[in-house]
């Protein structure tokens, strides 16, 4: 089902400006220090892809996110993780439906397990607290219903030649509600800090439907690429920008959009 799709979040923040980068993903913050990454994106569909992978036209979709991610190092291996924002959604005829409020708020934590000669290994839960109830609006199915999600995330830096890189791996179930059936997903980012004020990140993010739930939501699944650069400004502040596409899928949107985000370390 199309509709459950949600917003990319980008996994890994990052400042450039300091001898060494400071990241999320797999990594917790410093004890008593923090980050927010302000992010804003736009996204279009006219086509999905149906039970069997092939695209097909579809009314147009439109969605424009704005979204605060906040992390704070409770002690060297525990991070605290807020989320929030606001969403637009508008469907064109003959659904013709849209919706403007709150996004979901995530609530959680990142404790580390492990770390050692470039690796850390890492456990997530976030609770997702919906912004609408309302399931009688086309434009909000999919956002209705609470969630929780865990996670296992291993990280690993290392140089590619002369550059400064990383690579995280997160593994997810997400538990949901409100007749949505629950998922399994596989998230990575390449980073490489090409230039001493630039970083390159190279994301995927794929979900798989457990099955399918109520008449309303069908099995499901779909695979998003998303490239985007983070240029530092200053050593505590950066700007993001990038995109990305849903190049795979099965019962779900054919998604393009673009992003644009504010980073800063605290």
């Amino acid at each position: 089902m199309g509709f459950v799709l949600k917003r990319c979040v980008a996994l890994v923040l990052g400042v450039l400006g300091a001898p060494t980068m400071v990241f999320a993903g797999a990594w917790t913050l410093p004890d008593g220090t923090g980050q927010w990454l302000a992010t804003f994106t736009g996204a279009t569909s006219r086509s999905a892809f149906d039970g069997s992978g092939r695209l097909m036209s579809t009314p147009r979709y439109d969605k424009l996110d704005a979204d605060v991610l906040v992390e704070y190092g409770i002690t060297d291996r525990l991070t605290a993780i807020f989320q929030t924002g606001l969403q637009h959604v508008d469907i064109a005829a003959p659904i013709d439906a849209s919706r403007t409020g709150l996004d979901y708020t995530d609530f959680g934590a990142r404790y580390q397990f492990w770390q050692g000669d470039g690796w850390v290994v890492s456990g997530q839960a976030l609770l997702e607290i919906p912004g609408t109830t309302d399931t009688s609006n086309p434009a909000a199915i999919g956002y209705t219903d609470v969630e929780a999600d865990l996670r296992l995330l291993v990280g690993k830096g290392f140089m590619l030649g002369t550059m400064p890189a990383f690579v995280d791996v997160e593994l997810a179930h997400r538990q949901r509600g409100d007749g949505a059936p629950n998922e399994f997903r596989a998230d990575g980012t390449l980073g490489v800090q090409v230039l001493p004020k630039w970083l390159v990140l190279a994301q995927s993010f794929n979900v798989i439907s457990e099955g399918a739930g109520s008449p309303v939501f069908g099995s499901y699944d779909y695979e998003k690429l998303q490239l985007s650069a983070v240029y530092s400004l200053t050593p505590s502040w950066a700007i993001q920008g990038g995109g990305y596409t849903t190049y795979a899928g099965r019962n779900a949107l054919q998604e393009n959009g673009l992003i644009f985000g504010v980073w800063h370390k605290f």
